[in-house]
Order: structure tokens, then sequence, then C-alpha cells
């Protein structure tokens, strides 16, 4: 197969076209074409008078592969892709899956897949329960902590936008894709150069990828949360896990930890159990939303009406003379602001969008970075007492109901208290509450902030727009800990813990955090053939 790359395409361009551009890249008659099909897809809008895609094209011909790409510097001869499934002897005892995140869903899948029959538990509730209790929280203001954002089928990403793009390289994204779009997802993500499921897409999808784990022999048992890892010599010989209000007993000598960044408990459960663990920096700032078309047209120019080009999105980063950095996060267009508290009496803010991206407002997080030595403390867990502290601050100025605090960004910036909105209507439910963000914030991530949004309205004009709303707080980008593991992705501290993903520190969104699980199942795999 060749792959024919940087080919210009017009954004009124069909399928049944594609042939055409093969041929003319290669220099040959659409009839030499068996078949043709997009690779990879992307907006190049470096000229606002001149918005097109650039794409790269995997085709089929009749002729000879290595001429034709001999005289194209554009064209490469590509094998098609296939992830080849390690295969060992039964394992004594199944595997379990802490977490069904992007990492434990995977983990679980490649292990049932292997025939290992896994079991996957996952402390919050399945994914349609989970819809339920979560649209509760969001109309009521009612937060029920086993069942949130954060918790439940999917993990968080279940309740945000589903973006699949990522800055890892790793062969096994493409398995990933292939999976989610054999499991309901939209085939585009397998071409669109940054693809997104949607969180109304994505919740069936994970769904789905349930129940072949179930099919293939695995078990998944929801409402059932780690309390204890049992073991003997320094190795693993089992789990305590809390389930239907009783505890019960797994054996097992090996447990993907995936708990993801939010559960503070099982943090502490580690720390007590003596796993080797380390504070790791992370960011936290606010969700900034914008009308949606502000974004458009500053994106695409003359093209911002076009039809055939999606809600356009945006990445910015700036470094402050401070030497802190400052950068945009999770950007959802046409999305909304959501709730995303997992504990009493802390508020916390996240981003979503639906596959159609079709909202008005536009939003994504301004983070700013935090260091370990902004801390206070050599604990742990240090970093998470500085999240809680400011989620609770975030309570209180929205009212204690978890509603929200808010500002103009004009307000922002003058250090006034907005008694009004503008232009842009604040997307955030239950609700929210007009107020200065800087009796919740600290001086630093306020500064930060001003100085950040200034500087990133340089690279994007509008993006300091008086009218835009910053909704506090976003505390929850990465995890504050990393828990530390060996070239076998084993603990340092205990044979046959695999700690994972986003919680464990070593990824940063759905698909490195997927990645990381897939690794964890196969090094469990090639133990099984040793």
């Amino acid at each position: 197969m060749i792959r024919i790359n940087s080919i210009s395409l017009p954004l009124d361009y069909s399928n049944n076209e594609l042939i055409k551009y093969a041929a003319k890249a290669l220099h040959i008659s659409t009839k030499d074409i068996v078949t043709v099909s997009l690779y990879k897809r992307s907006i190049d809008a470096r000229k606002k008078n001149n918005v097109h895609f650039e794409a790269s094209l995997d085709v089929c011909t009749t002729l000879g592969e290595q001429q034709l790409v001999k005289k194209n510097s554009k064209a490469v001869i590509v094998e098609e892709y296939k992830y080849e499934l390690l295969v060992c002897k039964k394992l004594d005892k199944p595997p379990v899956i802490v977490g069904s995140g992007p990492c434990g869903l995977f983990a679980a899948l490649i292990l049932a897949q292997a025939g290992q029959q896994p079991i996957l538990i996952e402390r919050g509730r399945d994914a349609d329960s989970r819809i339920k209790d979560v649209g509760h929280f969001w109309n009521t203001g009612i937060l029920d902590t086993t069942s949130n954002v954060q918790f439940g089928e999917g993990g968080a990403g279940t309740f945000s936008d589903g973006k699949l793009n990522t800055g890892t390289k790793d062969s096994r994204m493409r398995k990933i894709l292939l999976e989610f779009v054999k499991h309901g997802a939209p085939e585009d993500i397998l071409w669109l150069a940054k693809p997104h499921i949607g969180t109304d897409k994505l919740r069936t999808t994970v769904k789905n990828i349930r129940q072949e784990i179930i099919s293939l022999g695995g078990k998944v048992l929801f409402e059932t949360q780690l309390t204890e890892l049992v073991s003997s010599n320094g190795k693993l010989t089992g789990i305590k896990a809390v389930s239907g209000g009783s505890t019960i007993n797994i054996d097992t000598d090996n447990v993907i930890l995936a708990i993801g960044h939010s559960a503070r408990d099982t943090f502490a459960m580690l720390k007590e159990s003596g796993i080797a663990m380390q504070q790791k920096p992370f960011s936290m700032g606010v969700r900034i939303e914008h009308l949606q078309e502000l974004i458009n047209r500053q994106q695409y120019g003359d093209f911002h009406n076009s039809i055939h080009l999606p809600a356009a999105d945006y990445k910015l980063a700036v470094h402050l003379n401070s030497g802190r950095g400052v950068y945009t996060f999770c950007m959802c267009p046409g999305g909304t602001v959501v709730a995303a508290a997992s504990e009493n009496g802390r508020l916390v803010t996240n981003g979503m969008s639906e596959y159609a991206r079709d909202g008005i407002n536009a939003n994504a997080a301004v983070l700013v970075g935090i260091d370990t030595a902004d801390f206070g403390s050599d604990d742990i867990l240090a970093g998470i007492a500085l999240q809680r502290k400011i989620e609770e601050n975030a309570f209180r100025a929205g009212g204690e109901n978890y509603y929200a605090p808010v500002q103009r960004l004009t307000d922002f910036i003058n250090g006034t208290k907005s008694t009004a909105t503008g232009s842009v209507t604040p997307s955030y439910k239950p609700g929210y509450t007009l107020t200065d963000l800087h009796i919740c914030l600290p001086d630093f991530i306020c500064d930060s902030l001003h100085e950040g949004i200034l500087l990133m309205d340089k690279k994007l004009k509008g993006f300091a727009d008086g009218d835009a709303i910053l909704t506090a707080v976003e505390s929850r980008s990465s995890s504050p800990v990393r828990i530390l593991r060996n070239e076998k992705m084993q603990s340092v501290s205990l044979q046959g813990l695999y700690p994972c993903g986003e919680g464990a520190g070593y990824a940063g969104g759905i698909m490195s955090a997927a990645t990381d699980g897939i690794k964890a199942a196969e090094m469990i795999l090639l133990q099984g053939n040793t």
C-alpha cells in the first residue's frame, strides 16, 4: 500500500474525488487505482483567505509500488496496521484491574482478548446509572460522592470532549482507535488529525467495551472500592475491597492500579501501606468561555461560516517572567463548563462537548504550572491538600451550594467584583455566582492568569475579550502524585502491582492513559511466558 502525504484538498471536496487527487499525485490514471482512503486529514488555516484541508491518502494500485514511490517524494510504502496480541498460558490467578477509565478499560480488554478472564473493579457506577446521577447533581446541586464526573464507568473522560489527539507516538494508538470504532465511536477518528468522540458517543462506546470484556469471560464489578493490598514477602497476593457494604477478598498476583487522579482516599491508603510515591508538579487555574463565533472568526478568517469546517479550537502556551508556564488545556469547542466535584464541600470544574460541538460557547482550561515548592510541605500528599484548600475556597465563593464562582475577564483584570455578564453567558450548572475570583485563588495563580491571558491574546486575537467568562476552579488537570514503578511497570515497593495511567502520574489524556494500560497488560502477559 502507498501512503501519499501533503495532499491539499478544498473544503468542499467529496470522498468520490479522492481517487482523482491520488492519481494526480502519483502521475497515473484513475483506472490504475484499486482503492483509496483517508489516512489523516488536518485543517490548514495559516492563510485566512485560503483555508483548506491537508491530507494523507492510502492507495492500492495495479502498478509497481516501488517504482511509483521512487518517483514521488511525498509517497511511501506502508503495511496495513495489525496489533499482535501476546499469547501466554492461563495465569494461575485472574489479574485485577482497579478503575474503569481509559487505562483500566483497555488493560482489561487486552487481558480479556488474551483469554485471561480479568476482574475489573470500579468504585463508581455503570455508565447509565452514572449519567442519571451526574444529571441530578447538575440540576439540583446534590452531589453523590460515589457516582460523579470523576468516578464511574469510563472515568473522567466519560464527561469530557472525548479528545483522542496526543503527542505520544506509539503504534498502540492505532489499536485504541480501531477498538473505539469497533465499539461504536465515529469512524472519522481514524483519520482526523484531532479526533474526538464527544461525551454523548463515548458513553455508549465504553459500555460496549465492557460488554466485550464480559463476553470473553472477564468480570466487571461496579460500586467496588479497593481498600487494602494483601502481600507476603514483598509480593502481591490479593486485594480487599468494599462492595455493597461488605468486604470482599480477591486472590491475585497481578493488579493494574488505574485509579485516576481523583482517588484521594486510595492515595492515602497507598501511603499508609508503604507504597513508594513522590510529589509531582501539576497545574491549576480556571475555565475560560468565549462565544464560539469569535473563535471561528479568528481561526478561519474569511471561511468562518463554512459548513465544511468544524467548530474551531485552539491551543495556547506562554512563559512568564516569573518562570511559570500558563497554557490552555482540554479545549472544548461548542461545549459547556461542567460541575466535576467528587468530595463534599469542594468545587471543581471541567469542560465537556458532545460530538456535534454545536454549542454557543467555546471553553478551555487556562492553567498555571504548580511546582512542588508551592505545596508548602514535604508530605507526599501535600499537592492534594493544596487542591482541596482551593476547591473549598471556590465552594464558599460560589455560595456553598455548588454554584461556581464566575467573573468577567475585564473585571478580573481590573480586580473588581463582577455584577453582570456581557455577551457570554456562563454555561456551568447547577448555577453560578458573580464574584471576584481573587478571593478564592492564590495571588500567584491570579497574577499568572492575568499576565498569561494578555500574552495569549497576542497569539489569538480576542482571547482577552472583556466579556469572556472565567469560572473557578480547574484543579484536576493531572495527578499531584506519582506512584514509583520500575522498568517492568511494577511498583518499586510491591511486586505484582502495576501503577498506571493519569492517577499514577504516567499519562495525560485518554490516548496516553489507554496506551499505558495496554503496556501494563502486555507486561503481565509477558510474565506468563516466563
